[in-house]
C-alpha cells in the first residue's frame, strides 16, 4: 500500500542523506492537516540527532530526495518540522486499481489466537432494558472486529438465573400467580416474570412500612419483612434441590429464556456458548483451598478467607464466608478456570459496566496471584451508562426502558421518518417493512456505538434516526446511492476495467476519498487494540461523507474518457463495499436501495 511505499523509501532517503539505517517500521506517517497541501505527513523532529540539521532544512532534504528519487511524490511542503508530501496522481490510481483486483482486500490472516467474549449476562427474573442494548450490542461488535483482526472468537453469556433476587419473582408468582402464563397473559415470558418481580417489590416495601409505623427501625424492617424472608428461604430449598421450588425454577426460567430468545433474535445477536449461574456458582471453593495452600489466601479468626492485595494498590478482599458460602468473587475465580478450559483462551473480554471496575482489577489481581497463565490475556471492556431524555418515553416499571419498547419504537419512528422523505417508491410492502427495520436496528445500534465505549452518554431515539449528520441511517442511505449508481453503470453496459495510465488528472474529492479507502485496515487494527466500535462507526461515517462531498463535485457519468469513468465506478464500488463491511462489524445492515 501507500504507506508503506513511503515508508520504505524514506528509509532509503535516510540510508543515503544520513547513512543511517532505519528501518520503514520505525517511520510513523500521519494524515496532513486539512490547511496544507499534500495527503501524508512525517514529523522529522524525532530524527534530529541522526540529520544534524534544522527541522525545515531536514524536512526539504528528504522532501527533495523522495521527489528526485521515486515516482510517487509530485510535490511537498515543509512546516517546521513537519513534511507534508503530496502524490502523483497515477499513485494514486494505480493504489485503488490494486485495492480493486484484491479480492482480499479488508481481511487480515488468522493469527493463531482465541479471543472470548463474554456478554449480555442478564438475570431471569425481568426483561432485558436500555443497558442491556449497549452491552450487547458493544460485545458483539467487539467479537466481529476481533475476528476480523484475526482472532478465533467465542462469544459466551453467562446468565445470572439464580439467587435471591430469582427467588423474589418466585414468590410473587407463587402467591399472586393463579396459574398465569405468558399465552394467557398475551405476555413475553420475560416481561410475565418481570411483572411479578415488580409485585414482590411493592409487596414487600408495604410489609416495611408496616414494621416502620409500628415502630420497627427502618433497616431493621428490610431484614424482618416476611417477604424477604420467604425469598430467602425459598433460596434455601432451591439450594437443597427441593422438587416443588426447583420445578417451578425451572418453569418461570424457561418462559423468560423463550423471551430473552425473541429479543436477541429483534436485535440480531447470538451466543456460541450459553453459561448458567445456577451451573457455576459453587465453582471457585476449590481455588480458594489451593489459594490457602500456596499463601495467596489467608483465613481470620472467623474461618472467613480474604486475600490481600494492598500491594497492587487496593484492599484485602473477602473470597469465602465464615460459613463456608462463595461470593460473587468466589463464582467468577472458578469461572475463568472452567472458560479457560472450556477454550483455552489467549484473551478473554468481559463486557460490564464500569461500576464493576473494582471487582475485575480484584478479579484479575488474584488469577495473576495465583499463577494463572492466562491472567495478562483478561481484559475488563468497561462501559458507561446511558441516559435518556427525560419525558421521551416511559418504561414499564417508571424507571428502566425496556428494551422491546425501546426496538419497537425505533422501528415505528424509521416507518415514520422514512414515508415522511419518500424513500419508499416502489417497494412492495414486505420490502418497506425491511426497511424500517434495518434502519430503526442500524440507528438504535449507531448511535450507541459510536460513542467511546468507557464514556457515559445520552441516548437520543429522535436524533439518532436522522437522515443527515453522524447518524446510522445517514450512512445506511449512503450506501443505497451508491447502490443505485452502480446500478445505473451495469445497465449502461460500460467498460468495468481501467488503464491506470488512461484516467489522467485527479480531482481533490478523489484522491481524498482514496486516502480514506486506504485507511480502512488502520481503522479495523485500532478498533480491536482499543476495544472500540467507535472507531469503526467514525470510520464508517467520515467514509459516507467523503463519498457524498464527491458525489456533489464530481459527475460520474459526465464523462468522455472511458477509462476515467470506469475508474470513478470503481471508486464507489470500493467505497459501498468498506462502508458495507464497517457496517456489519457493528452488526449493521445496510439496504441496496432506498
Amino acid at each position: 500500500m501507500l504507506e508503506q511505499h513511503i515508508q520504505e523509501s524514506i528509509s532509503k532517503a535516510f540510508a543515503e542523506l544520513y547513512s543511517h539505517d532505519l528501518s520503514a517500521d520505525q517511520i510513523s506517517l500521519q494524515p496532513t492537516r486539512k490547511e496544507f497541501e499534500g495527503s501524508y505527513t512525517f514529523v522529522v523532529f524525532p530524527y534530529l540527532k541522526i540529520t544534524k540539521g534544522k527541522p525545515e532544512d531536514s524536512g526539504t532534504q528528504i522532501g527533495e530526495w523522495l521527489k528526485t528519487n521515486t515516482d510517487i511524490i509530485r510535490g511537498f511542503n515543509v512546516v517546521k518540522g513537519f513534511l507534508n508530501l503530496e502524490l502523483t496522481d497515477r499513485s494514486w490510481v494505480g493504489t485503488l486499481h490494486d485495492i480493486e483486483s484484491n479480492n482480499d482486500f479488508g481481511k487480515l490472516p488468522s493469527n493463531g489466537q482465541k479471543v472470548m467474549v463474554e456478554f449480555s449476562s442478564p438475570n431471569t427474573n425481568k426483561p432485558l432494558h436500555l443497558g442491556h442494548l449497549r452491552n450487547n450490542f458493544l460485545g458483539d461488535s467487539a467479537s466481529r472486529i476481533l475476528a476480523a483482526n484475526g482472532y478465533e472468537v467465542k462469544k459466551v453469556n453467562l446468565v445470572n438465573d439464580r439467587g435471591v433476587h430469582i427467588c423474589k419473582s418466585m414468590l410473587a408468582y407463587q402467591k399472586l400467580g393463579n396459574g398465569e402464563t405468558p399465552e394467557s397473559a398475551g405476555m413475553k415470558g420475560d416481561h410475565l416474570i418481570g411483572k411479578y418481580y415488580v409485585k414482590f417489590d411493592q409487596m414487600y416495601k408495604e410489609e416495611i412500612n408496616t414494621l416502620v409505623h409500628q415502630g420497627m427501625d427502618p433497616e431493621e424492617a428490610k431484614k424482618e419483612a416476611s417477604s424477604i424472608k420467604a425469598a430467602q428461604e425459598m433460596l434455601q430449598k432451591w439450594e437443597k434441590g427441593d422438587e416443588e421450588t426447583v420445578a417451578l425454577w425451572e418453569k418461570m426460567n424457561n418462559w423468560v429464556y423463550e423471551g430473552f430468545d425473541k429479543t436477541y433474535e429483534t436485535m440480531g445477536i447470538h451466543f456460541d456458548t450459553m453459561y448458567k449461574e445456577s451451573n457455576t456458582y459453587l465453582l471457585g471453593k476449590e481455588l480458594v483451598e489451593e489459594g490457602l495452600q500456596k499463601g495467596v489466601f489467608f483465613k481470620k479468626d472467623n474461618g472467613s478467607v480474604w486475600v490481600d492485595l494492598t500491594e497492587e494498590g487496593m484492599d484485602e478482599k473477602l473470597v469465602l464466608r465464615a460459613d463456608g458460602t462463595a461470593v460473587y468473587m468466589t463464582q467468577d475465580m472458578g469461572t475463568c478456570d472452567m472458560k479457560h478450559q472450556d477454550f483455552p483462551f489467549d484473551k478473554s473480554v468481559f463486557v460490564v459496566g464500569n461500576e464493576q471496575d473494582y471487582h475485575f482489577k480484584v478479579l484479575f489481581a488474584i488469577m495473576k496471584k495465583l499463577g494463572r497463565t492466562y491472567a495478562d490475556g483478561l481484559y475488563h471492556l468497561s462501559y458507561g451508562m446511558v441516559d435518556l431524555p427525560s419525558g421521551k418515553m416511559k418504561s414499564r416499571e417508571g424507571t428502566v426502558v425496556d428494551a422491546d419498547d425501546l426496538l419497537k419504537e425505533m422501528f415505528d419512528t424509521a416507518e415514520k421518518h422514512t414515508r415522511e422523505l419518500g424513500k419508499i417508491e416502489g417497494m412492495d410492502e414486505k420490502e418497506a417493512q425491511e426497511l424500517y427495520r434495518m434502519l430503526g436496528l442500524g440507528a438504535l445500534k449507531y448511535f450507541l456505538l459510536k460513542v467511546d465505549p468507557k464514556k457515559r452518554m445520552l441516548f437520543n431515539p429522535q436524533e439518532s434516526i436522522e437522515f443527515q449528520g453522524h447518524t446510522g441511517p445517514f450512512v445506511q442511505y449512503t450506501h443505497a446511492r451508491i447502490s443505485a449508481i452502480l446500478r445505473r453503470a451495469k445497465s449502461l453496459e460500460m467498460k468495468t476495467d481501467f488503464d491506470v495510465d488512461k484516467v489522467g488528472e485527479l480531482n481533490k474529492r478523489e484522491i481524498d476519498l482514496i486516502f480514506r479507502i486506504t485507511e480502512y485496515i488502520k481503522a479495523l487494527q485500532e478498533a480491536a487494540k482499543e476495544y472500540s466500535p467507535a472507531v469503526m462507526a467514525q470510520y464508517a461515517y467520515d467514509l459516507a461523507k467523503e463519498y457524498n462531498g464527491f458525489y456533489q463535485e464530481v459527475p460520474i457519468f459526465n464523462e468522455d474518457n472511458k477509462d476515467k469513468l470506469a475508474f470513478r465506478v470503481a471508486l464507489s464500488s470500493i467505497t459501498a463495499k468498506l462502508i458495507k463491511s464497517s457496517m456489519r462489524l457493528l452488526g449493521i445492515d445496510v439496504p441496496e436501495r432506498m
